[in-house]
């Protein structure tokens, strides 16, 4: 538990260069993942109104997202953020005065049963220590036949020219231009070492349906460095 909070101190630290320091570091790609994941998302849900509750969600990027393209694809949606850093919940706040945002950990989730159709996580499990327990735990708060999306970096042992010189560039300079903005050099260099210290994109997937879910669609972005996983509930 002590090592989980260090991690949690560390986003605290970084809270306020988070968002310039991801869009730089990312290129401004990753919105284009995360339209596709809400779109796939969303295809499995038939409902008049869908409740979302969008884990680790640091800053709110993601809950910008489904705002935004749930006008897009004309979807009804009620959202709710949850993360277990202070300060990155103030700068949520700030951005999304409207949207509920509840401090907490993924692994003890303060709702009851069955009450949520999809639950989100993007580029936060990582940082989840019990990865199980966490999925366990969107298992239970997810309403029969909901959806879990994830969207992350996974290790690969099946490594190709293209997914090396992005790793090369997330290892070499990320942690550089990342300490530079944010004056934290050690927060990005965690960066590399929690990708290399994840599972894989199949690891994710066995765990899920551990979990008791069922896959239903897997899909590599960035030469398979980030991965989106989408489950279903049984």
């Amino acid at each position: 538990m002590q090592k989980q909070k260090e991690i949690v101190l560390m986003f605290d630290s970084i809270a306020r260069s988070y968002d310039l320091v991801n869009r730089i570091l990312s290129f401004g790609i990753d919105k284009k993942w995360r339209k596709e994941a809400i779109k796939e998302s969303f295809s499995f849900i038939d409902k008049e109104k869908i409740k979302i509750l969008d884990v680790a969600c640091g800053t709110g990027d993601m809950i910008k997202n489904w705002i935004k393209f749930s006008n897009t694809f004309n979807k009804k949606i009620e959202v709710k953020g949850l993360d277990p850093s202070r300060e990155m919940l103030s700068i949520a706040k700030e951005k999304l005065p409207d949207i509920e945002f509840i401090q907490g950990f993924a692994t003890e989730i303060p709702f009851e049963n069955e009450t949520y159709d999809i639950i989100s996580i993007s580029f936060g499990i990582r940082n989840v220590l019990e990865t199980q327990k966490a999925i366990d735990e969107f298992f239970r708060i997810l309403t029969p036949k909901g959806i879990l999306l994830i969207l992350e970096f996974t290790k690969t042992d099946k490594k190709n020219r293209l997914r090396n010189c992005v790793d090369f560039y997330t290892e070499k300079f990320s942690p550089v231009i990342g300490g530079i903005l944010s004056k934290n050099k050690n927060a990005y260099k965690y960066l590399p070492n929690s990708i290399q210290n994840f599972y894989t994109k199949d690891e994710l997937c066995d765990m899920m349906e551990n979990s008791g879910f069922e896959i239903k669609k897997v899909k590599n972005f960035n030469f398979g460095q980030v991965s989106m996983l989408i489950a279903q509930k049984l």
